[in-house]
């Protein structure tokens, strides 16, 4: 069997960052997805607004990287949920659980909509450099090679 559904839009807010009572991060938000094809009648297109869950570190990366308006590519699973609102009604939701969030937009120039590049974690305690490597300056993404002979190696 497969259930696998992949959507992009654009954030309807920030998103919710909440913990489970064991501690586990689960993020909630909805993305407003533009269909693909325009009302005959009105000549615009029709928006979904579709819930969205991450949960864990996916969750954390998205509540920490994403804001409203930014564009998302999400990847994951559809999955419906049975639930009693407050008047005792049965009710059913439809939601995206998410495996995997993408950055769907570029940052802009001068403005970052809050994005700022993630922190990598440090390197273990038993990892050393390899010899001739220097770090990198800050905010340069590249680190020289001091021991670089030109030659390629092919």
């Amino acid at each position: 069997m497969l259930n696998r559904i992949i959507i992009m839009g654009r954030l309807t807010r920030d998103p919710e960052l909440r913990r489970t009572q064991t501690g586990t991060p689960v993020a909630s938000f909805t993305l407003a997805v533009d269909r693909d094809f325009k009302d005959k009648s009105t000549g615009e297109r029709s928006t979904d607004f579709i819930d969205v869950v991450a949960w864990r570190q996916t969750g954390v990366f998205v509540s920490r990287f994403f804001t409203k308006g930014r564009m998302a590519v999400v990847e994951g699973r559809l999955q419906m949920r049975d639930w009693t609102d407050k008047e005792g009604n049965k009710r059913r939701s439809a939601e995206v659980v998410a495996e995997n969030v993408y950055f769907g937009d570029s940052r802009r120039d001068g403005d970052n909509g809050g994005y700022s590049a993630p922190a990598y974690g440090s390197a273990p305690a038993d990892y050393s450099a390899p010899s001739g490597y220097s770090a990198p300056a800050e905010g340069n993404q590249f680190a020289e090679l001091s021991d670089d002979d030109g030659e390629l190696p092919f």
